[in-house]
C-alpha cells in the first residue's frame, strides 16, 4: 500500500500529538512532533540566558542554531519517540509550564523555523509520516495527502492541560494555564512568519465534545478513506 504524508495543525493542547501518535502507531507511520523541537530550542534558549521574563535576545540565539542538535530516540517502554537536545533526554523538561510561556516567541523567530522546517522536510522524504505542529499543513508539507486541523474552545483545552500538569505534580493554577493558552494562540496566530492558519484544504476537527476513541475512530475513517483513493 502506498503511504502518505498526515499533517496536523492546530492551536495548543488541542490533542494534536495524543491523535497523532495513535494514526502513526496504527498505520506503522512515523510520528514527528515538531512541537517539540522548538521547544527544545526554547528550553536552549533559557539554559543560555537568551529569553527570560524581562528581555529576549533574538540576535544571541540566532549565532548559536548550529550548536543546536536535536533527534528523536523511540523509548520501547513509552512507545513514542523522545525529544533529544544536544544528546540529552530533555522530554520531560521541554513539557514545563515554563518553556510553554517562551515557546511561541521562540517560534516566531524566522531563522529558527527556517532550520527546523528544513530538518521536518527531510524527515517526510520517504512519506509514512504524521508530523503535527502549527504549520505543517501550510509551510513544511503544503502538498500532504491528508491535512486535519484541530481546535477546541479556549477553556476545554486549558482544563485538559491544568489535569496534565497536575498530574506530573507542576504546582500551577488554572488560571495561569488558561492565561498561557490564550497568550499563545494570539502570538501563534499573529506572528510574521508562518502564522497558525488553517490550510485551505484541511479538514477541521473540533474535538470540544469529542471523546479520544471518538476523534480516533472519526479521523481514522478519513485516512482510510484516502488511502483507498491511492490504490
Amino acid at each position: 500500500m502506498q503511504k502518505i504524508i498526515i499533517a496536523i495543525d492546530g492551536f495548543s493542547s488541542t490533542g494534536k500529538s495524543t491523535i497523532a501518535k495513535q494514526l502513526a502507531q496504527h498505520l506503522g507511520y512515523v510520528y514527528v512532533d515538531t512541537g517539540a523541537m522548538y521547544r527544545a530550542v526554547t528550553l536552549y534558549a533559557m539554559q543560555n540566558g537568551y529569553i527570560s521574563q524581562n528581555e529576549f535576545n533574538i540576535s544571541d540565539l540566532i549565532s548559536q542554531l548550529n550548536n543546536i542538535e536535536l533527534s528523536f530516540k523511540f523509548n520501547t517502554s513509552l512507545g513514542f519517540s523522545e525529544m533529544y537536545l544536544n544528546g540529552k533526554n530533555v522530554e520531560k523538561e521541554i513539557r514545563t509550564l515554563e518553556v510553554s510561556q517562551f515557546v511561541s516567541q521562540v517560534s516566531a523567530v524566522s531563522e529558527v523555523r527556517r532550520k527546523l522546517v528544513e530538518q521536518q522536510q527531510l524527515m517526510g522524504i520517504n512519506k509514512g509520516i504524521v508530523m503535527d505542529g502549527r504549520d505543517i499543513g501550510t509551510v513544511v508539507f503544503p502538498n500532504a495527502d491528508l491535512k486535519f486541523f484541530i481546535n477546541a474552545s479556549a477553556k476545554t483545552r486549558a482544563k485538559r492541560r491544568f489535569k496534565e500538569l497536575l498530574d506530573r505534580g507542576d504546582n500551577i493554577t488554572y488560571n495561569d494555564v488558561l492565561q498561557n493558552i490564550k497568550s499563545r494562540d494570539y502570538i501563534d496566530s499573529t506572528r510574521k512568519d508562518s502564522p497558525l492558519i488553517k490550510a485551505t484544504d484541511a479538514i477541521e476537527i473540533d474535538n470540544s465534545e469529542l471523546s479520544l476513541e471518538e476523534q480516533f475512530a472519526k479521523i481514522m475513517q478519513l485516512v482510510k478513506k484516502v488511502l483507498k483513493s491511492q490504490e
